[in-house]
């Protein structure tokens, strides 16, 4: 059991993430940590597993666990061996008994460094980790990011059937509507002066189609509410103007007249505080933080364009051959989604397309890494790498507002965002490049699950090409259309 009493989270500059939150985690509870990017989660997370996070918040309350308690990080960036780092103290021999439980060859492992693994290896070789500590309590910190989908499907089943107390945050929408079974939901309110959460004991699917249709009513009324008002007021303006209008022009001759007219200014400024208070109770518009509210401009590319057409005789990487005798084929407005095993070679093919794109002057490409280093600067601020991609600061500025980003993240060091907001950072970049391909690798990984359903919107809206590597099911069967699927033999269409 893991229980957490009055838990409050501030960040250093006085903003509060989490405010007077208690919560108990019993054995059997799969519960889903959500909310959108720079919220807090990670940050509550590491909380509850007891992680000293005093150099970028300060914390009060009290956490309380029963049991053994494992925690998942979100990046891995230990440099040691990778059985070495999965041992962590303990017997080889005990990889057996993890192998069996995670229906993986971990042998693969052996001889290997972490900084050398993939990104879904590092989160096969943390996982096989935590569950060498036999934990009764597991915290997980996106530990679905970069996984193959193969292994994205035992971690459900895993998740499903574990008699464990699971907290977990993950992106993965498919994930959380198959394994969550009570929602822990962050929000920061106002523009993020105001922290909320709630917490529903309702599975993730229910309860998102719950809230959507809290927003929906909770809008419509407080549209209707404001119309009305409207009306009263406009009609209150009126009268008074008339009775102001009165009052000015009315003869010393006829005192009795300017005493009705008096009362009735009293009257009127009474019922004007009547409609100002009333305005104070009405019903707010309910704008939800994972809005996205972007679009790509119009794409003038000729459906028929042949975009790509390789013969690649060998895939490399550090040396190793990943793959041999690879064809591959993408015309005009092709979406084309690139899936295989963890290490197989998928993003390293994805940025020899990128390569092969780049060679044509007549095309204009945005690319969006799996590692946002490859194209951030961490010491810039959001707008100055916006601003570098386009001079028009005006649109920068208002595409980051539209991503929910405030004044002061928006000067704020990269360094100092969520990976989410990095992920953001990123798409609103591609968004300015007015591209006719975007080179997508894993696009959806770090950003809220609630925004989702409108990022895929808007790739299904764009009128241009898209190549992209992602283990995203709903991203997958809602915005691609031609599938293939990379091993050691090359790269076969999935039909």
């Amino acid at each position: 059991m893991l229980k957490a009493q009055h838990i409050t989270i501030t960040t250093l500059k006085g903003r509060k993430l989490v405010e007077n939150y208690s919560y108990v985690l019993n054995k059997g509870d799969k519960t889903a940590l959500i909310g959108e990017e720079g919220n807090g989660k990670s940050t509550l997370l590491k909380v509850l597993a007891g992680i000293d996070v005093s150099d970028y918040v300060q914390v009060s309350g009290h956490v309380e666990t029963k049991g053994r308690t494992a925690y998942l990080p979100q990046t891995i960036n230990d440099q040691k061996e990778a059985c070495e780092y999965i041992l962590d103290g303990r017997d080889e021999e005990e990889l057996g008994p993890v192998s069996r439980r995670m229906k993986a060859d971990l042998s693969v492992f052996r001889g290997r460094s972490l900084q050398e693994l993939s990104g879904g290896e590092k989160v096969r070789a943390a996982l096989a980790r935590v569950l060498l500590q036999d934990p009764d309590i597991l915290l997980l910190d996106e530990p679905t990011n970069d996984l193959d989908l193969k292994t994205l499907i035992w971690l459900e089943e895993f998740i499903r059937n574990s008699d464990l107390g699971i907290l977990f945050i993950s992106h993965d929408e498919a994930l959380l509507k198959n394994c969550a079974e009570s929602v822990i939901h962050l929000e920061q309110l106002k523009r993020k002066a105001e922290p909320r959460i709630t917490v529903s004991g309702e599975a993730y699917e229910a309860y998102q189609k719950r809230r959507v249709h809290t927003i929906g009513r909770t809008n419509q009324l407080a549209a209707k509410e404001k119309a009305e008002l409207k009306k009263q007021l406009d009609r209150y303006r009126q009268i008074y103007q008339k009775v102001e209008h009165r009052q000015s022009s009315i003869s010393r001759q006829d005192p009795h007249g300017g005493q009705m007219l008096k009362r009735k200014m009293k009257q009127l400024k009474a019922q004007g505080r009547r409609l100002d208070e009333k305005k104070e109770k009405q019903t707010q518009k309910y704008e939800p933080e994972e809005a996205i509210e972007i679009f790509f401009n119009d794409v003038l590319l000729n459906p028929n364009k042949v975009l790509l057409d390789e013969s690649i005789p060998e895939l490399k990487a550090g040396g190793r051959v990943l793959a041999k005798d690879l064809r591959f084929r993408m015309e005009g407005r092709d979406k084309v989604c690139i899936i295989g095993e963890n290490g197989c070679g998928k993003t390293t093919l994805l940025k020899v397309l990128y390569e092969r794109l780049l060679e044509k002057p007549e095309l204009r490409c945005a690319y969006m890494p799996q590692n946002y280093h490859e194209v951030l600067n961490e010491e810039e601020s959001p707008i100055v790498y916006l601003n570098r991609i386009s001079d028009d600061r005006t649109r920068s500025a208002s595409l980051l507002g539209s991503l929910r980003f405030t004044t002061e993240e928006m000067t704020h060091r990269i360094a100092d965002l969520s990976e989410g907001q990095k992920c953001k950072t990123l798409l609103a970049g591609l968004i300015l490049s007015d591209p006719d391909v975007l080179v997508l690798d894993e696009p959806t990984r770090n950003l809220s699950p609630l925004s989702g359903p409108q990022l895929r919107q808007i790739l299904r809206d764009y009128k241009g090409a898209v190549l992209s590597v992602s283990h995203d099911r709903l991203f997958i069967g809602e915005v691609v259309d031609t599938v293939y699927e990379l091993s050691v033999t090359g790269l076969h269409r999935i039909e």
